[in-house]
């Protein structure tokens, strides 16, 4: 069943999202060679917590840590540990928070130093991808329009489309109905009603779709050990179109990237100081 959330509600889950949002923004400018996934856990920890939030994913279905840290090959559920990031690692950083009864949840996959181009390729579609998702999040149409066009978007570049994995709605629970698939076909699925948050998210490879599990029970990685990308925003249906909870904004202001990526999707992305 799809829970609705009125707009105090929906006011409430953007402190939350936007939580994340400052979190990965802070945590931007130190992701560089030598730096562990380890120590940039404990410092997303602490500043979650300053925040007034609650880490979202530490203790969920036993999760031991903060972040899901996952480089390369790895496309989600990565656990944090002490190996260094290594120049030319990419590193997709998946950040969740609860405040105030509500969840925010939202990734991003950094490059760390100087990637290869074709790395650096799969990143930029896939987060386009996201876009030409979201664009779809209206009403009027299903969940299988988006997963048709993000689809359809990556495979038109050769690319891996995950399957068993993704996005998700959102709200005082962390995973709530629908499921966000990033494949599909138009008009099939349930139907998008106002008041919807979900959290969409595609995981793209750059070799096969394929993927593996590792004995530690949560890394998921790419089975030909390619490179894969994860982008994932928060996103409200208000008025009838999406409306961004979340903003990669933060990551951008600490890395000096100027972007008008969100601007069709945004009232006021930043909200209200936290």
């Amino acid at each position: 069943m799809i829970i609705t959330k009125n707009p105090e509600e929906i006011e409430l889950m953007r402190e939350s999202a936007l939580i994340v949002s400052k979190t990965l923004g802070m945590l931007a400018p130190h992701i560089k060679p030598g730096v562990t996934t380890l120590e940039l856990d404990k410092m997303a920890e602490e500043f979650i917590r300053d925040h007034g939030a609650e880490p979202g994913f530490l203790g969920m279905y036993d999760f031991p840590n903060s972040l899901c840290m996952s480089p390369n090959a790895q496309v989600v559920h990565g656990i944090p540990n002490d190996k260094p990031l290594e120049e030319g690692d990419i590193i997709s950083i998946d950040c969740g928070a609860l405040k105030n009864g509500f969840y925010g949840d939202h990734a991003y996959t950094f490059e760390v130093g100087e990637v290869k181009a074709e790395v650096k390729d799969l990143l930029k579609a896939t987060k386009e991808s996201l876009y030409v998702g979201i664009r779809e999040f209206k009403i009027g149409n299903r969940v299988g329009d988006v997963g048709y066009a993000i689809q359809k978007y990556t495979e038109d570049r050769g690319y891996g489309v995950v399957r068993e994995l993704v996005g998700h709605g959102l709200g005082a629970k962390m995973h709530e109905d629908p499921e966000m698939p990033n494949y599909g076909k138009r008009g099939r699925g349930k139907k998008f009603i106002e008041g919807m948050v979900v959290a969409i998210e595609p995981m793209i490879n750059l070799g096969t779709r394929r993927i593996k599990q590792l004995p530690d029970g949560w890394t998921i990685l790419t089975a030909d050990n390619k490179p894969s990308a994860h982008f994932e925003h928060d996103v409200a249906l208000i008025d009838g179109k999406p409306q961004l909870l979340s903003t990669f904004g933060y990551i951008y202001e600490a890395l000096g990237i100027v972007s008008e990526e969100e601007d069709e999707f945004k009232a006021q992305v930043y909200g209200k100081e936290i």
